[in-house]
């Protein structure tokens, strides 16, 4: 298990390198991602993510991913990042990294779901060899910028559940070592929801 993260840890760390972010260059440059994501980076539509924390190598990564098409497809996406550099990446990754992230509410009518999405992400299921995902994320859902795990928590539950399972029928290959698609391919439409559900009411410290 060691040798595993270690191995993970390393590809990501070896296979990024990143410009210089300037935050006030990536506030001018937000305009065109405020109608998606909020003139805050914390986006009002659950079918779009809120961006303000997330770590800016994570940011820069996913642009550059979305751009590229090769590992993750965004029809809405592409246009916006189609003719930006990766300056405008790193400046625009460094702005949304330094705003507070204002969280979202869990749905409290789904009790047992977030019961059961809690369980899932510090325990893990062992019966289906799948880990805690607080084991990569954190406790708390903040992730690891350095290793390029990112900020999970108080995000949307309809975005990252439609994250999940991008990852599981693998449309989206943006992880490492295929690690979430290996996950992901063995949680049930209820797990993702329920892990989905208790992410959305989870608060990073």
């Amino acid at each position: 298990m060691i040798r595993t993260f270690l191995t993970i840890f390393l590809f990501v760390i070896g296979s990024n390198t990143f410009a210089a972010g300037d935050p006030a260059a990536g506030k001018q440059k937000s305009g065109i991602c405020v109608t998606c994501h909020g003139s805050d980076g914390n986006s009002v539509n659950p079918q779009w993510p809120s961006i303000a924390g997330q770590h800016p190598h994570y940011l820069e990564r996913q642009m550059t991913a979305i751009k590229s098409g090769q590992h993750r497809q965004s029809p809405l996406m592409a246009p916006m990042v189609a003719t930006m550099t990766e300056q405008d990446f790193a400046d625009l990754a460094a702005y949304y990294a330094s705003i507070p992230r204002r969280g979202t509410m869990a749905d409290e009518q789904s009790i047992g779901l977030i019961l059961l999405g809690e369980a899932l992400y510090r325990g893990g299921n062992k019966e289906r060899g799948t880990p805690a995902c607080m084991g990569c994320h954190g406790p708390d859902g903040a992730g690891n910028n350095l290793a390029g795990f990112p900020m999970i928590s108080e995000q949307h539950a309809t975005y990252t559940a439609q994250q999940l399972e991008a990852f599981r029928d693998g449309t989206r290959t943006t992880d490492p070592q295929n690690m979430m698609q290996d996950i992901a391919g063995k949680l049930s439409d209820e797990e993702i929801r329920a892990v989905s559900e208790y992410l959305a009411g989870l608060r990073s410290q």
